[in-house]
């Protein structure tokens, strides 16, 4: 990723910001903001398959657990999770490891990005059990945009699903905050 980027540059200074604000935060989990990954692991990954959008994304920021609900995952655990991608008996979802590559969870359902068009999909709202649903839902046009558009700005709230009163208590809220991310 290089700084001529302005979407890279934007998400070099929002991780700062929260690192930052992380650093200050001694009442905050540590865990919450991954490292970064080389650029010798980078292109061992992309050998082995991994998209270089999600690579690119962990040379910034390798994963992020937005809350109990809410969870991006760096290059190790997402390898992990790739079980997701897979298809499944009886889903009328078209899933295929070699079209999606799962870098995540939103309230226990999986997250992919969408290995041909770019794009980040989850599952409509409205769908119980995930595996169940009939389509996917763009979430956002990448994995950068996501992160920028809707984890680290206000909006992770809705996405979380917090109620008035879990807001005051979840520290992905107080760590935006912090990071002047979020009022």
């Amino acid at each position: 990723m290089t700084s001529a980027n302005p979407g890279a540059s934007r998400l070099i200074a929002t991780v700062y910001a929260l690192r930052t604000a992380l650093a200050e935060s001694t009442d905050l989990l540590r865990f919450t903001l991954g490292g970064t990954i080389d650029e010798e692991t980078a292109a061992d990954a992309e050998a082995d398959g991994v998209p270089r959008e999600f690579l690119d994304f962990c040379r910034v920021l390798d994963g992020a657990s937005c809350g109990p609900s809410v969870q991006l995952f760096g290059l190790e655990e997402a390898e992990e999770h790739q079980f997701y991608c897979g298809p499944v008996v009886d889903s009328p979802l078209e899933l295929s490891p070699e079209k999606l590559f799962c870098v995540g969870m939103i309230h226990e359902t999986p997250v992919f990005l969408d290995r041909a068009g770019g794009g980040l999909l989850g599952i409509p709202d409205e769908h119980r059990e995930w595996v169940d649903a009939e389509r996917f839902e763009r979430l956002a046009p990448g994995l950068e945009a996501f992160f920028l558009e809707r984890l680290a700005t206000p909006e992770y709230a809705r996405l979380a699903s917090l109620d008035d009163e879990s807001v005051e208590y979840d520290d992905w809220l107080k760590l935006l905050r912090r990071a002047g991310l979020a009022n």
